[in-house]
């Protein structure tokens, strides 16, 4: 039935129509797999520079964590044999927050608690900063009350032995 519809067709018009069916093709074609393939290639260069931008980042920060590793394990051996109790009370009272400690005791094998009342909060804030960059010690909670005086406060310190 096709074939007579098509030999019925004069010359011009069956030129026409394949030029036509052509041309209809070639749109589909780029409508359903061309374009499509080109929009998904480009969200994934997108996404490739997104995690290339990520993964530099992620590499800065692994940097930044081995030299801060490296600056706790070295300042970790200058301690001259001091345990985390003795360097926690040595360094509280060189900070001048000697009068303010009122308890250092151990709290497991890596940690200590430390209380304050009536420290100087800045000095407290320097002395957990000097804790960290100088001897890897961390302060894994803080817990400060307001105490009478500008700058004073009632303060608990957990503070973390580096691994």
């Amino acid at each position: 039935m096709m074939r007579a519809w098509w030999q019925a067709q004069s010359e011009r018009d069956r030129r026409t129509l394949a030029v036509g069916a052509f041309a209809v093709a070639l749109l589909l074609g780029w409508a359903l797999v061309w374009h499509p393939l080109a929009l998904r290639r480009d969200a994934l260069e997108q996404e490739v520079a997104s995690r290339r931008d990520d993964l530099a980042t992620v590499e800065r920060g692994t940097a930044q964590i081995a030299q801060q590793h490296r600056v706790g394990q070295r300042a970790r051996g200058d301690r001259a044999g001091k345990s985390l109790l003795a360097l926690a009370d040595a360094t509280a009272r060189e900070a001048g927050l000697g009068e303010a400690i009122r308890h250092v005791e151990p709290a497991g094998a890596r940690n200590v608690k430390v209380s304050f009342e009536g420290a100087n909060f800045d000095a407290l804030a320097q002395w957990m900063e000097t804790l960290a960059g100088g001897y890897g010690v961390e302060a894994t909670e803080l817990s400060a009350d307001r105490a009478d005086g500008a700058g004073l406060v009632n303060a608990r310190v957990t503070l973390q032995d580096a691994p």
